[in-house]
């Protein structure tokens, strides 16, 4: 009985360790991609994330406002270039990847008619197998 109790609180013990840790390594990641979100941008003040592992695809839901400039900067790992996102209408359109401009770490949006989007993100394979995903989000004044 002893035994089988100390067993569930070390399992519990080391999720908790391995959680903590891949959380801390996405600190680090969005500090990173931080430097792509330049002066002239106001961050929207989210920090999307996404544990990934192999060809996992992580989803992230907004709304981008007519008459506003975004800029997007994804991010995994210490280097540029180890995340590809794609950016799809409502009805799953393809409006832009980054995987055709060598996985660009950001890109600029110039929105004219307010439209809801879905962002997903996924690891290059040939860089990468697993992963924080760090997608963030700022806005021209």
């Amino acid at each position: 009985m002893k035994k089988n109790i100390l067993f569930k609180a070390l399992i519990i013990a080391l999720g908790l360790i391995t959680y903590t840790s891949s959380y801390a390594q996405c600190d680090t990641i969005a500090s990173l991609c931080d430097r792509h979100i330049t002066n002239s941008f106001v961050s929207d003040g989210q920090n999307y994330r996404a544990l990934l592992v192999d060809d996992q695809i992580a989803e992230f839901d907004m709304t981008l406002y007519g008459g506003s400039t975004y800029r997007f900067a994804a991010c995994s790992g210490l280097s540029d270039g180890n995340l590809i996102f794609s950016v799809y209408d409502k009805e799953r359109n393809l409006l832009f990847t980054n995987k055709e401009y060598s996985n660009s770490p950001y890109w600029d949006f110039k929105i004219t008619s307010t439209i809801d989007c879905t962002i997903e993100a996924n690891l290059d394979p040939n860089v990468s197998a697993s992963g924080c995903a760090v997608l963030l989000v700022g806005f021209k004044q």
